[in-house]
């Protein structure tokens, strides 16, 4: 295993700050903000001093129903080798769904959504590691995500489910102790339990990251200071096994450099202290009102829009080609579609899905495409899951989709002031995220110019400079607002 040290996650809006910072020895980058023929020169400058950059990717989505993108994985495999990685990573999650494979629109999430913990998943995900394996030059390294909601009927828990991954692929695990934290306050899982299950060996390294507790509900936003809870299971990590390197992740409302460097110190102390010492008991108590306050369905109320982790640094990421929606959206899934419990045969389970392959793919498929459309599409909850937690997953999706929309054209909210968020909020109700996010900013000011908004001629300005086609006149408006009444 490589060993890293103590490193922070590479973004452009602090990369001279990491230049400087003392004592780092790894940085982490998101591999789909960079492109292998031209990297940024900071990075370079990194490299020429001998620090390690890891890319770190979040659009491959190998706990999808369907097969990795070969495009995807080349890209990937592209910016290992120019980078001079040791390893790349990736996310255990789904982060599209629908298409060919279930006859339904394809959809995108724009964010890292849960698999069940279900035997179905386990095979698909496991084919699809496999797959990326033979196509990347390093070893893979896959992390753990955090979730405000649970599948119905899952069949073991996070920690037996990687440890079964990591027994049939030999994949490595990314252990981001941050989203450990994040389940046990939202789902009420047990860090310690989780750790427990895993296989501590197959650790490749960790992230540590904050985020804020709002209405019960703790936000993994990589966007406020690490809490003393997540550095108690950080130190409880650390007590079990010598993680072969830390990082810092930080994606946004960025500090001075002083203040990075001192979290950096507190993370160091906390590593060289649970060697030493047992683990400190992670401080729950006082977080542990996540699950009543969903389950009490309350809304999230008042404060800036928040950030939801891991995704949101995707946001100059290459995403897939915009692709034409069918007229209908997929209906909602029965509780017995979307998880698989009856018996299976003896070795089914070690199996993977190529024997029953596109059964289980599709099973798998239906299920994902029916969640994914309630979220973001407006379709019925699929049977079993919790519309609450939905509800706040879907408001917390809009919100990243506004978040990006305005970082990647900032004279939006310019334009729009106050109005830019309620705006946007109103548009992404009744359109699902197209293939990018510039296609989302393209298809949002093309919404506000059917609808003759008030500041059309800038909007109409600022579609020209971008766009590749004229703005929508009078008969197309008149047009395409009938087409949309009409459900064409």
């Amino acid at each position: 295993m490589t060993e890293l040290g103590i490193g922070i996650g590479w973004r452009p809006e602090i990369a001279d700050a990491v230049e400087a910072l003392p004592g780092i020895d790894w940085v982490e980058v998101v591999a789909e903000n960079i492109c292998a023929g031209h990297l940024p020169d900071p990075l370079v400058r990194l490299r020429e001093r001998g620090v390690t950059v890891v890319p770190h990717g979040v659009s491959l989505g190998l706990g999808g129903a369907d097969r990795p993108d070969p495009e995807r994985l080349a890209a990937l495999a592209a910016k290992a080798e120019a980078l001079g990685a040791p390893l790349v990573t990736e996310h255990i999650a789904f982060v599209r769904a629908g298409g060919p494979l279930t006859a339904s629109p394809a959809l995108e999430a724009g964010h890292l959504l849960p698999v069940p913990h279900t035997r179905d998943a386990l095979d698909v995900l496991c084919e699809n590691v496999r797959i990326a394996q033979e196509s990347l030059p390093v070893p893979l390294a896959l992390e753990n995500i955090a979730a405000l909601f649970s599948w119905p009927g899952e069949e073991m828990s996070e920690g037996r489910f990687l440890a079964e991954l990591v027994e049939r692929t030999g994949v490595r695990l990314l252990v981001d102790v941050a989203n450990l934290h994040t389940n046990r306050v939202n789902r009420g899982e047990d860090p310690a339990r989780a750790l427990s299950e895993l296989p501590v060996e197959a650790i490749a390294y960790v992230h540590v990251a904050g985020g804020i507790e709002r209405d019960g509900v703790w936000h993994d936003t990589h966007a406020h200071p690490v809490p003393e809870a997540v550095l108690d299971v950080l130190a409880d990590l650390a007590g079990r096994v010598a993680p072969p390197g830390v990082l810092l992740e930080r994606d946004d409302h960025f500090p001075a450099a002083d203040e990075l460097a001192a979290e950096l110190a507190a993370i160091r102390t906390t590593v060289a202290s649970a060697r030493r010492a047992p683990a400190p008991v992670p401080a729950a108590a006082r977080h542990g009102v996540g699950a009543a306050a969903l389950r009490a369905g309350r809304a999230l109320a008042g404060g800036e829009p928040l950030l939801i982790g891991a995704g949101a640094r995707a946001s100059g990421g290459l995403m897939p080609s915009p692709r034409p929606a069918p007229a209908a959206l997929p209906a909602a899934v029965p509780a017995a579609t979307a998880v698989r419990t009856e018996p299976r045969p003896t070795g089914a389970a070690s199996a993977g899905p190529a024997g029953g392959g596109e059964a289980v793919r599709q099973r798998v498929g239906l299920a994902q495409a029916a969640l994914l459309s309630a979220l973001v599409a407006g379709t019925p909850a699929p049977e079993g899951f919790d519309v609450r937690r939905l509800r706040v997953q879907s408001r917390a999706l809009v919100g990243k989709r506004a978040s990006v929309v305005a970082r990647i054209a900032p004279e939006l909210p310019e334009l729009l002031g106050d109005g830019f968020r309620p705006a946007f909020a109103a548009y992404a109700r009744s359109r699902p995220m197209p293939g990018s996010y510039r296609r989302d900013a393209l298809d949002f000011v093309e919404g506000l110019l059917l609808a003759g908004h008030p500041e059309r001629r800038e909007l109409t300005r600022w579609w020209r400079e971008r766009a590749d086609v004229r703005p929508p006149g009078l008969a197309d408006r008149v047009l395409r607002a009938a087409r949309h009444a009409l459900g064409r």
